[in-house]
């Protein structure tokens, strides 16, 4: 990906952000809704932006379901905000990062739990301690 994407991405991101906080009134996008990423293709004609929305599923799914109702909207204001040739066609999707790297943990943590303790090396039984360098040896 080129510099020039990156940029674009990034200054996508910004300006739904703001448009999102600011000027969408739409009942279902209350909560918690963060643009994580947007994903340009090359020819600058559509762009994936991948949301983060905090709560359960129903909520999660009626919050893009509100998000892509204001879609043409969003292109829109963005025409009149971004300089560019083509205004690309907003694809909203559910960004689940967050839930896959939480359930990893949860893995580990579990794997963690469920293996026994072993003594820390060199504090176990004064008995078994042989002196390494003897010299009478």
């Amino acid at each position: 990906m080129s510099r020039r994407i990156d940029r674009i991405n990034d200054l996508l991101r910004d300006e739904i952000s703001l448009l999102l906080s600011r000027q969408i009134k739409d009942p279902r996008l209350t909560g918690v809704i963060s643009i994580t990423s947007v994903n340009t293709s090359n020819d600058l004609r559509n762009a994936e932006v991948l949301l983060s929305v905090m709560g359960d599923e129903d909520a999660r799914r009626t919050a893009l379901d509100g998000i892509q109702s204001a879609a043409s909207y969003l292109r829109r204001e963005l025409r009149d905000r971004i300089s560019l040739r083509y205004t690309p066609f907003l694809k909203f999707t559910l960004d689940d990062t967050l839930e896959q790297a939480a359930h990893i943990l949860q893995i580990m943590d579990n794997i963690r739990d469920e293996q026994p303790q072993e003594p820390p090396a060199g504090g176990g039984d004064p008995s078994n301690n042989q002196s390494a360098s003897n010299p009478d040896d």
